[in-house]
């Protein structure tokens, strides 16, 4: 994966020590930022969990057909296990619930809960028993005080049962991303995560289009427009391939401070855009509540950033 990300992102203008890497956060920052709006594009022509289950499919795909072509040694043992166990947390749950999610709600609310990630994290190290610092707690409180200044401008929309529906499935999205997270942490397994990461993928796109099949909760393939299509490609091509080559490329030239900040921008370009694209809600109860939940997550990161991130 590491000669990948070379070989892709090698030839740019930018050949000062570094600054292939600063174009690579760049490309993060903006593009996972992108992702939202594609699907929320999607899910309005593909249900969500079919088209969280296509997307899983290619990517994966692409992912062991280049490990494959590498001779990149399988999975042993109980390597399979903790790979199962992720394919789960972060795709058969994670990706299609958030993805469901922006079906009811906007992309920009969809990103900045998506955003909450560290705050969860914090809550489950303290039902372990963690200290937690001052800064941390601070921002445990101002993260989730932004999201109800958000939310203050929407209690309206809470009668409508398809918007709650998308705040918990949402909600959902995130806790299991934290957990994810958490597991990734504890139980890492010896092997190529990037490899795993595409069999992740394949493993859940099973699991997803079993769903599908059993509750006929899907359309034909042939009778998915264009734009559906394009939205799927996007993700594929964009979301889990290139962005998350840049991801990697970054990971390993960076100092964590300064490669995290991609985790503030993405809300950012997901409500600007949403609202030029789809006219989404843009106020002051969204800009102040998405700042402000966005400097708790930096002071939860910047407190727990050797430990948990």
């Amino acid at each position: 994966m590491k000669e990948l990300a070379n070989n892709i992102i090698a030839k740019t203008p930018f050949n000062r020590p570094g600054g292939r890497a600063i174009l690579a956060l760049i490309w993060v920052c903006f593009f996972w930022g992108t992702t939202w709006i594609a699907s929320k594009q999607g899910v309005k022509y593909i249900p969500a969990i079919q088209m969280c289950g296509i997307r899983q499919l290619c990517g994966g795909t692409l992912y062991l057909l280049f490990f494959l072509y590498k001779k990149q040694p399988w999975p042993k043992g109980r390597q399979w296990v903790t790979i199962f166990i992720l394919s789960i947390l972060n795709f058969m749950l994670t990706n299609t619930l958030s993805t469901w999610g922006v079906k009811y709600i906007s992309s920009g609310l969809g990103a900045i809960i998506a955003a909450i990630v560290p705050l969860w994290i914090v809550i489950i190290t303290m039902f372990e028993g963690a200290r937690l610092p001052a800064k941390a707690i601070t921002g445990l409180i101002l993260g989730f005080g932004g999201i109800c200044i958000i939310f203050y401008d929407h209690l309206k929309d809470f009668l409508n049962a398809d918007f709650r529906l998308g705040i918990f499935l949402s909600l959902a999205a995130s806790i299991s991303w934290a957990f994810g997270g958490v597991y990734t942490k504890k139980h890492a397994a010896n092997f190529n995560p990037y490899f795993s990461m595409g069999l992740q993928m394949l493993i859940s796109c099973v699991a997803l289009f079993s769903i599908t099949y059993t509750t006929g909760d899907s359309i034909n393939i042939a009778d998915i427009p264009l734009s559906g299509w394009l939205a799927v490609s996007y993700l594929v091509i964009v979301g889990s391939v290139l962005t998350f080559i840049a991801y990697v490329y970054m990971l390993q030239r960076l100092p964590t401070s300064q490669g995290s900040i991609y985790a503030y921008i993405n809300p950012v370009v997901a409500v600007l855009l949403g609202a030029i694209l789809f006219h989404e809600k843009l106020n002051m109860y969204v800009a102040i509540g998405g700042a402000v939940t966005i400097f708790g997550v930096y002071l939860v990161n910047d407190s727990f950033r050797k430990k948990l991130m």
